[in-house]
């Protein structure tokens, strides 16, 4: 048994996420030989012919490579591709792509619909296109998860998904469709950074008053305004709620604008409106993979973000036998300034359930003196924690530093950035932050936290079931400290708990069998793979 060696990259804090890796200098002149240099050390070329750059046709030819490099780079980097998606799934986002060409920015369609804002007079006219306006916010995990959401929506009711373009959402992702653009142009014409949930453009504030319809049939209700805010946001009414309804969702299909903001993962509820049902499982016949095909399919980090997510891959974890992710988010609020964000039972809870699941080794309690050199291997892994704190990363280190591994596996640790604490609305934070949901999407197995975004993100984009470690209810580790999830979907914090047709509340976890209960949040909803009982 010889002892562990474990490194851990503090000098990676300071050094591999520096702001000059987001400078647009390091990206310039990249060419055919970048192509041909960007293999991971361990991936030969003969290997790499296995790979599929279109991710099973989800991506289309003809984007300028040069511009997006991780569009059809992300393959190379990613071993698990079992989900494959369907084929009716591929049909209804090339219809997707054709239509948000047709109805984009600047096309004729656009422009008509955007005179229909500016007219007032929305009840005299008509549009060749709906469609749906996203107020991005939140921090980067939601705002991956909201745009997912609205994305499903916008393709189920054939509407054209547009973004708030002050919301960095450019400086983060590529474009997805081909030949247009996602973002809303600068000169939209309305105010729409005042809407709140009072406003009487809120859908949930017009059913409130009763100004479109009573709430026994709203379906029939007369002439539609020219647009209608969406407020589902965590913090939502009853009102709000309705638009998971079946009648709400036929009064709005005819609205020409919808102007959503939300900062949920609100999918689930998709998939219990009775009209959308035989749709979706069309799309996705594995129903527990659809943030997994939407994620691959719009989500691609800009040059900047993706040279150095390779760059760090290629430099610490690519020759690893294997890898493992550990994303922890620290969700204490009480005493977390005084304390740094150190809990000692979060980090026992770390090693109790990597080490009970075998996915790291045990720590031997003998010295190193004593350790045999018979158990001696090359194995090697490679351990990948993100965290707003480096301290968890440390004591991971000590621990394993100053006793063998049981079996002689040498361990090795490495962490990012050490941010200290959230800042959503920094744009150079939340690139590292995508830099850091990739790299843990490129792990062979994950550790995630309960009710974290984040890492709902890194597992939906590596298509890993993940283990995921619970939140604390009384300051002490909780028992089990993890347990494997039952889909790789993330949960939908907030879902609306109204039965729209018995019109009382109900336990929606029961309704169908494959909308379920989440595993980190008892009162959440999440769609698997299951089809009866």
């Amino acid at each position: 048994m010889i002892p562990v060696v474990v490194v851990l990259h503090r000098c990676a804090v300071s050094s591999s996420w520096p702001d000059r890796v987001f400078e647009a200098k390091h990206i310039a002149g990249a060419g055919e030989q970048d192509m041909q240099d960007d293999l991971p050390d361990d991936l030969t070329a003969s290997q790499y012919i296995g790979y599929d750059k279109f991710l099973g046709g989800l991506l289309q030819e003809g984007f300028d490579e040069v511009s997006c490099r991780s569009r059809y780079q992300f393959a190379r980097y990613h071993k698990n591709f079992t989900r494959i998606p369907s084929s009716y799934l591929l049909e209804r986002l090339r219809r997707q792509e054709a239509l948000q060409k047709k109805c984009g920015p600047g096309t004729k369609s656009y422009k008509q619909a955007v005179k229909l804002l500016r007219s007032s007079q929305g009840v005299n006219m008509t549009t060749d296109c709906n469609y749906l306006f996203l107020t991005v916010h939140a921090g980067l995990g939601n705002r991956m998860l909201e745009i997912a959401s609205a994305f499903l929506y916008a393709l189920l009711t054939n509407r054209i998904l547009l973004l708030d373009r002050y919301q960095e959402i450019g400086d983060l992702f590529c474009e997805p469709f081909p030949g247009t653009s996602w973002l809303m142009p600068s000169d939209f014409p309305l105010n729409y950074g005042e809407f709140t949930q009072s406003s009487p453009e809120s859908y949930g504030n017009m059913l409130q008053n009763k100004v479109v319809g009573d709430n026994t049939d709203r379906s029939l209700a007369g002439s539609r305004p020219p647009y209608v805010f969406l407020y589902l946001d965590g913090n939502y009414e009853f009102h709000d709620k309705l638009f998971f309804c079946e009648d709400d969702q036929q009064f709005l299909q005819d609205v020409p604008w919808l102007i959503m903001r939300t900062d949920m993962y609100f999918i689930p509820s998709l998939f219990l409106i009775p009209s959308y049902q035989d749709e979706l499982s069309r799309l996705f016949p594995e129903k527990d993979a659809v943030f997994h095909h939407l994620a691959r399919y719009l989500f691609h980090p800009t040059n900047s973000i993706w040279y150095s997510v390779k760059g760090y891959y290629r430099s610490y974890l690519a020759k690893a036998n294997k890898t493992v992710g550990i994303q922890i988010r620290i969700f204490e609020k009480e005493g977390i300034l005084q304390k740094n964000g150190r809990f000692p039972y979060v980090l026992e809870q770390i090693l109790s359930c990597a080490q009970n699941e075998k996915l790291l080794p045990e720590i031997s309690m003998k010295d190193e003196a004593e350790a045999p050199t018979a158990t001696k291997n090359n194995q090697t892994i490679a351990v990948l924690t993100t965290s707003l704190s480096s301290w968890y990363s440390n004591q991971i280190q000590k621990k394993y530093s100053e006793h063998p591994t049981v079996d002689g596996t040498r361990v090795e640790v490495y962490q990012p950035s050490h941010e200290e604490y959230q800042r959503s609305k920094n744009k150079k934070h939340n690139m590292k932050a995508l830099a850091e949901i990739y790299l843990l999407s490129m792990t062979d197995v994950l550790i995630t936290s309960g009710f974290s975004t984040f890492g709902y993100a890194a597992q939906g984009l590596s298509g890993l079931t993940p283990w995921i470690m619970f939140r604390s209810e009384n300051h002490a580790m909780p028992d089990p400290p993890c347990r494997r999830a039952m889909s790789i979907e993330p949960c939908f914090h907030q879902a609306p708990f109204y039965d729209c047709k018995a019109k009382r509340n109900a336990d929606l976890g029961k309704m169908v069998p494959f909308v379920r209960h989440c595993e980190d949040v008892s009162w959440g909803l999440k769609v698997v793979n299951q089809t009866q009982w």
